[in-house]
């Protein structure tokens, strides 16, 4: 089966039917055969400069036989698809080795070797095809965590370096041959993220499309990632790459992983894959769980119905792959389930506004436009004090908060930035989404690129004309984000319930809007109540739009003006919207009279 595109259509056919298996652990291979820093040197590298023993990814160059024996070792235990020996296989990790300039090779060549394993297993049974997933590994950086205590918002990692890095070898592997591209061992969501946008620039630049597995790190018994988040933030966040799965993988063995895998299961509307760890390492750092034993945890797992996809990680051998697969043949595989359209948001943890929600609270403090004191702290760079303004925010019953710097003496990137990059270390706070508020496309791009979790972009229009909204609307997607839709466009905002209308259906009518909003995106119109019939407009308009598009939410902004210690409050009378969901976003400002 030499067509990558009639492999892909087998691979669609294949997991509806059974539990695919996944390859196991390559390192582990590896270092069962005890190689040498000459081993890793050969012929070619006999004179380099530095010690290189240890980089793995290295041996598809100078040990081909060995990585193409190891992939022939899995595929004849039974695996579906194997794994690319490209772990490591960016500049950033190569840089240990200063080996940058390997890295498209290297790439290609992994490609080349698993495609040729696979291949050649696939002659022999034709009717078991076998597939190719294109590793791409976390990286050996963060772009959510400061390496260096005592400074929380340094980064030694941009967003932009992670998807430069990832272009490059999705290149590589994508010419050598794979079927599949898969971010894996995933600790900080932040860079898969990043991985996401570069798959699928990549994809929209090459015009071509492959599906796309990722998978997750449960780091311990918190049952979070490394960088803090929760299974279901982790999915909320990762859903809008539209994945041909969603997985976890290394850290625990399967007895510790299981609970997550079936959290995944339950809030996931695509495939679930699995490869955990041969039980947790010894005192040696050694895995002791055999083949039988980790096949019996996992038959579980199957007959429970959380599984499409099943494989190994550390400490798995070939063994494991065999007991593993003869299990998996008697299971049927996990139905995916139809999952209510709604907005999806996440910061640390989940945040979802479903059909039966009420009001939705965005606080608003940490907006330069809206608070005079946040406003000042920004000035005087006193970014301790104002995480303490949003702190505040969040143990007052914020459920988003909504984020703000454009003030004209204000550096509007760098305060957004290092606000956002303080934000992500301190869990009180980053537990709730966050709104990127900015009327500068550039400052909101570059929020955005602080944010592990699913934020909401505040806001695109038709304003600058349609080329640049479904332009802002593509990248919203890309960097999964939810999107806030004004009813403005090149002659102004909307006001009248005519006016609303036209916009709105015109915004409507572009086809971009459906695909924002298959499932991943939502998409809410938010105008100011600035009197009682403006009001009933723009409500009568959201009811419109709510009607056609499934799974979105209205958003009302209401500014509350406090006058010393009394608060005037604002009420809805005679516009009590029929349908749900709302989200209220509140603006506390002192009193001033016109």
């Amino acid at each position: 089966m030499s067509d990558r595109s009639a492999r892909i259509e087998a691979l669609y056919s294949a997991i509806q039917n059974r539990i695919l298996i996944l390859d196991g652990a390559m390192g582990t291979m590896i270092q069962n055969r005890k190689l040498k820093e000459a081993d890793y040197r050969g012929k070619r590298f006999a004179d380099y400069h530095m010690d290189i023993a240890g980089n793995n990814d290295l041996l598809s160059l100078t040990q081909p036989q060995i990585i193409q024996e190891i992939h022939r070792e899995y595929l004849e235990a039974g695996a579906d698809i194997i794994e690319t020996n490209t772990f490591n296989g960016t500049r950033l990790s190569q840089s240990d080795y200063e080996m940058e300039s390997l890295v498209h090779e290297l790439n290609q060549a992994s490609a080349e070797l698993a495609r040729a394993a696979a291949d050649e297993i696939t002659k022999k049974n034709p009717d078991k095809p076998r597939w190719v997933a294109g590793i791409l590994g976390p990286t050996s950086r963060t772009c959510s965590i400061s390496p260096d205590v005592n400074d929380p918002g340094a980064r030694n990692v941009t967003y932009d370096e992670l998807v430069e890095n990832y272009l490059e070898s999705i290149d590589g592997l994508v010419k050598g041959g794979v079927d599949l591209l898969l971010i894996e061992t995933i600790f900080d969501t932040l860079n898969a993220k990043a991985a996401v946008f570069a798959v699928r620039t990549y994809f929209h630049r090459e015009n071509i499309e492959l599906p796309i597995m990722i998978s997750g790190t449960i780091t311990d018994a918190s049952g979070r990632t490394l960088s803090g988040q929760t299974t279901e933030a982790f999915w909320n966040s990762l859903s809008h790459a539209k994945p041909f799965s969603i997985g976890l993988n290394c850290a625990l063995g399967a007895e510790e992983l299981r609970q997550y895998v079936q959290e995944l299961s339950r809030v996931s509307d695509t495939y679930v894959s699995a490869h955990p760890n041969a039980g947790l390492p010894n005192e040696f750092g050694e895995y002791d769980q055999s083949a039988a034993e980790m096949a019996e945890i996992v038959d579980e797992f199957a007959s429970s119905g959380f599984l499409n996809i099943l494989g190994g990680c550390c400490g798995t051998t070939p063994a494991h792959i065999k007991a593993i697969a003869q299990v998996m043949a008697k299971h049927a595989p996990r139905k995916v389930p139809e999952i209510e359209p709604a907005l999806r948001l996440s910061g640390l943890e989940p945040f979802n506004v479903t059909k039966d929600s009420l009001f939705v609270n965005v606080g608003e403090r940490c907006n330069v436009t809206g608070s005079a004191r946040f406003k000042k702290l920004i000035k005087d760079d006193k970014y301790d004090t104002a995480l303490e303004v949003a702190l505040q925010q969040v143990q007052n019953g914020a459920d988003v908060m909504d984020v703000n710097m454009d003030e004209g003496m204000l550096d509007a990137v760098a305060a957004i930035t290092t606000f956002l990059k303080l934000v992500a270390t301190e869990p009180d706070i980053a537990r709730v989404p966050v709104m990127v508020d900015s009327s500068k496309w550039h400052v909101i791009e570059e929020g955005l690129k602080c944010i592990q979790g699913k934020p909401i972009v505040n806001s695109i229009s038709l304003k600058e004309g349609e080329a640049e909204f479904l332009e802002k609307a593509r990248l919203c997607q890309l960097y999964g984000a939810a999107v806030v839709v004004m009813a403005f466009d090149e002659d102004g905002q909307a006001d009248t319930k005519n006016e609303k209308l036209r916009s709105v259906s015109a915004l409507i009518d572009y086809s971009l809007i459906a695909w924002i909003l298959r499932r991943r995106i939502s998409f809410s119109i938010p105008i100011s109540l600035r009197s009682l019939q403006a009001s009933k407009n723009t409500i009568t308009t959201q009811s419109t739009l709510l009607k056609r598009l499934p799974g979105s939410a209205r958003i009302y902004r209401m500014s509350v003006f406090q006058a010393e210690s009394r608060t005037f409050h604002f009420r809805f009378e005679g516009i009590t919207p029929s349908a749900k969901p709302f989200i209220l976003c509140f603006c506390i400002m002192p009193f001033k009279r016109a």
